[in-house]
């Protein structure tokens, strides 16, 4: 399965951007997916996650209320609209498949198989 992520770039604190990620496969639409951020120096982390249906959907502490990840049902595209930009946002964003279908959305890194590519998102200040 292969992952394209696209939408990021360069905003000024209290922008906005919109990720989008693409899978390559429609076998992959009943598995949750998920974004994950990397800042420059730091591990990996976890942003946001959607079950397959997008009935359910989990957030990082840091980014609640202020990004939101949708998808529709079945559907093997998924989005992260940011609000609200902070300079801490700064990183490079994945997005993420989780290999088990119709199973619950997870904010584990190490549970999930198929990665994209990333995209840069920098905020200045």
């Amino acid at each position: 399965v292969q992952l394209q992520a696209s939408g990021g770039g360069s905003v000024q604190a209290g922008g906005s951007l919109r990720l989008s990620c693409a899978a390559s496969r429609r076998t992959v639409s009943n598995n949750a997916m998920a974004w994950f951020r990397q800042a420059p120096g730091k591990e990996r982390e976890f942003v946001a996650t959607i079950s397959w249906d997008g009935g359910n959907t989990y957030y990082a502490d840091s980014v609640k209320s202020r990004f939101t990840i949708s998808r529709a049902k079945a559907d093997t595209m998924v989005y992260l609209q940011m609000n609200s930009l902070k300079p801490e946002d700064t990183a490079v964003y994945y997005c993420a498949v989780h290999p088990r279908r119709w199973g619950l959305p997870s904010s584990r890194s190490d549970e999930y198989d198929y990665w994209g590519q990333g995209t840069l998102v920098t905020v200045s200040s």
